[in-house]
């Protein structure tokens, strides 16, 4: 409690520009948060699941029971679920489905991110907005008097050095998140857009077959007269 209340002391030097710094950092925070727990809900995939859709050879049947196993919000079980759905269709309209699915998805993934990357902008800009308005009252009372009073002086440039080093903290802290959601989001499509074509050549496979039966049975029953 001691260091916090040392830390609270120490910022205030920072002048008026350290309260929206601070309002910016418990933003960043929020969102990184809110986002860490969405994206362990949402980007779960067990590994039975993975190894199932790689081996080109897994029943529908068994597909759709793993995917049940994983939560409503799992963006897996939707992505996955949609071409599973409609796999007695032509292959062009599943995969249609399937990347508005994936958009949806996306668009839920980034839902905040925007807002850390304005956190990374925006925190470096007022924090030297505060510096200069610290360098400014250091000026000004160099220039008031002939007498220039040594705590005065190092009042603004605490100022400035205080408001210049939160603002940068704050947005390196939310420029790792952001990078860190950016890339997760990014692998998670890529992984959707591989399994979904490992179902969409699946689906190929069974309507080539089931095209060809007929023609079998047909040419057999030629043969046979």
């Amino acid at each position: 409690m001691q260091e916090l209340a040392t830390a609270w002391e120490a910022l205030k030097f920072g002048g008026a520009m350290v309260y929206p710094l601070l309002l910016l950092g418990a933003l960043a925070l929020i969102i990184i948060v809110d986002r860490a727990v969405v994206y362990r809900g949402m980007l779960r995939l067990p590994r039975y699941m993975l190894d199932l859709v790689e081996t080109y050879e897994f029943s529908w049947s068994e597909l759709e029971a793993g995917l049940l196993r994983l939560s409503a919000g799992n963006a897996y079980r939707r992505f996955l679920g949609v071409i599973a759905a409609n796999r007695t269709r032509p292959a062009w309209w599943v995969e249609s489905r399937a990347g508005d699915e994936a958009g949806n998805i996306e668009k839920t993934l980034g839902r905040g991110l925007w807002m850390l990357e304005t956190v990374v902008t925006g925190a470096p800009l007022m924090g030297l907005l505060g510096t200069i308005t610290g360098m400014m009252q250091s000026f000004k009372v160099i220039g008031a008097s002939s007498l220039v009073a040594p705590t005065q002086v190092t009042a603004g440039v605490a100022q400035a050095l205080i408001a210049t080093a939160l603002g940068l903290l704050i947005a390196i802290f939310a420029l790792f998140g952001f990078n860190f959601f950016a890339r997760m989001q990014s692998h998670a499509i890529d992984r959707m857009e591989r399994l979904g074509s490992r179902l969409v050549d699946h689906i190929r496979l069974d309507q080539e077959t089931a095209a060809e039966s007929p023609a079998r049975i047909t040419a057999a029953i030629g043969g046979a007269r």
